[in-house]
């Protein structure tokens, strides 16, 4: 599994993008620098845009608000959240009018009922599941509701279980930092519904109708883990969570398809890395790994820097060649 070659812009290449929001497009309140022009461009290319979110709190108007006044014009209908794939996922196995404990916000909240369930507050009230997503406002008293009622035989599905969620200050705890919280206490693995669960992207798929789809994100082990899953090309771009030394020593399961700084990498072309004469080269940079540590010729744009350490890595590690990760040195993004 290593970095994919693309000769034209990713733009043009692709005719729908499943981009991620929490840091790709924005962070907290603001935008990520670039986004909302890169994204601009790519729409005027042809690329399809639909906004995948592991975020469950908000009601899919509120988030296309959201982009609309960071100059990303949205609708509704273009977005598509953890919410409504749990919501699915409950579909599965529960029947229309069964009661469910919903933890979380109000995208949660209208997302199950829109399937057809009955919302509930207390494990008194006896759900047969019980459904889990972020909101800033939930405390242990609807931690401990959720507890009881999965201790009493309730389904648990969680909207994702990212541990953290970027803001502006920050890594704030996510979803997933609250759902260990009642896997602690009840000892049940919950199913989830959200990246990396391929599940969310192919119900995108499926509403906007993708021919070559490319998914894109900040977070390895969701974003581009769940691309993988779904057996689409990611995008990693390097404004939120993962960073290029997290790409370099990602597992086979979370390797991105492609690399970018950040959204203009829509708008470019993306050179792979060849092996030549023992290094593997891409334009001016080169790398490989000798013993377990990483080589590296110190020319060349600092992006085509982490291709070629990309493919070095990954290349040793799957021919069970350990890479000590200390011996990484400056790759020249942040």
């Amino acid at each position: 599994m290593m970095l994919a070659e693309s000769t034209e812009p990713l733009c043009e290449a692709f005719d729908l993008a499943l981009v991620d929001l929490d840091g790709v497009a924005y962070r907290g309140p603001l935008p990520v620098d670039h986004a909302a022009s890169s994204l601009g461009a790519a729409r005027a290319a042809g690329l399809r845009l639909a906004f995948v979110t592991n975020n469950a709190s908000r009601e899919p108007e509120e988030v296309a608000d959201h982009l609309s006044r960071l100059d990303i014009p949205a609708g509704a209908d273009d977005v598509m959240t953890a919410a409504q794939a749990a919501a699915e996922v409950l579909a599965t196995r529960l029947a229309r009018g069964d009661r469910v404990l919903v933890v979380g916000g109000a995208g949660l909240v209208t997302a199950v009922r829109a399937k057809g369930f009955a919302v509930v507050s207390s494990a008194d009230e006896e759900p047969v599941a019980v459904v889990q997503g972020f909101a800033p406002d939930v405390g242990w008293r609807h931690l401990a509701q959720a507890a009881y009622a999965i201790q009493r035989g309730a389904w648990h599905v969680a909207s994702n279980r990212d541990m953290t969620l970027p803001n502006e200050l920050g890594l704030a705890p996510g979803n997933g930092a609250l759902v260990e919280v009642v896997r602690a206490a009840t000892g049940v693995e919950p199913v989830s519904a959200g990246k990396p669960s391929p599940a969310l992207f192919r119900l995108a798929v499926e509403r906007f109708g993708g021919k070559r789809t490319l998914v894109v994100g900040d977070r390895l082990d969701t974003d581009l883990a769940g691309a993988r899953a779904a057996g689409f090309p990611g995008l990693h771009v390097l404004t939120g969570v993962s960073t290029a030394r997290d790409a370099v020593l990602a597992k086979p399961g979370e390797r991105p398809s492609f690399l970018g700084a950040d959204l203009r990498s829509l708008l470019e072309p993306h050179p792979v890395p060849v092996l030549r004469d023992g290094w593997w080269a891409c334009r001016d940079a080169a790398a490989r790994v000798v013993d377990d540590s990483l080589e590296m010729r110190d020319a060349g744009d600092s992006l085509d820097r982490v291709r070629v350490a990309c493919a070095a890595a990954w290349s040793a590690a799957d021919a069970g060649r350990a890479l000590t990760a200390g011996t990484l040195p400056d790759l020249g993004v942040v």
